[in-house]
């Protein structure tokens, strides 16, 4: 089993990933091989609406001038799928919203190439507008027939300047429970 995480954070080493890093260490303590992707440095544009990839069907995006495609394709390979987004201006990132419409596009395009894996989003968030960030990150899992695990609290932590979400002791607990339960989803549904 794989899951593949995303870190829509224009900081590779910021409080996103830190929160990304720690629920998949529990998904590898549990035998889980992970990959952390980061959006960071990368080109990547929304959706243009051209609705290419339902007349090709070939999962596939036809802008190919960016990383959609090969983001698209470790979605697919992934059984589980991890997305990270910082709060800005209550929602997720910019490169997260881009990666969210053409992935999600191209899934629906193809028959929900994504169907059945298990998802979830984490947020780090200085101090407001997570609940939203959160819930987009969630849309995306469940319009593509996903199964998101719960855990201790919402997958929340506070902080501003890298490494501060470290201090947010409950929301560290939540990024372990919920790389525990996504582990425990995931042996059960590949038993």
């Amino acid at each position: 089993m794989k899951v593949i995480a995303f870190n829509g954070s224009p900081r590779k080493a910021g409080n996103t990933a830190l929160l990304l890093n720690t629920a998949l260490a529990e998904l590898e303590t549990a035998g889980i091989e992970t990959e952390i992707y980061h959006l960071a440095g990368k080109p990547i544009q929304g959706c243009i609406a051209c609705y290419k990839c339902f007349k090709s069907k070939d999962s596939r995006c036809a802008v190919r001038k960016d990383i959609v495609n090969e983001c698209v394709a470790k979605m697919v390979e992934a059984d589980g799928i991890l997305l990270g987004s910082p709060t800005y201006f209550a929602d997720v990132s910019a490169g997260m919203k881009a990666l969210i419409e053409r992935c999600g596009m191209v899934s629906r395009a193809n028959g929900d190439l994504y169907k059945r894996k298990v998802g979830a989003g984490v947020v780090a968030v200085r101090r407001a507008g997570a609940y939203h960030v959160l819930s987009s990150l969630n849309a995306f899992f469940l319009i593509g027939q996903m199964i998101v695990p719960g855990s201790s609290y919402w997958n929340i932590a506070v902080g501003r300047e890298p490494g501060e979400v470290a201090n947010d002791a409950e929301g560290m607990k939540t990024m372990r429970d919920l790389g525990r339960n996504m582990a425990w989803l995931l042996k059960k549904l590949h038993a």
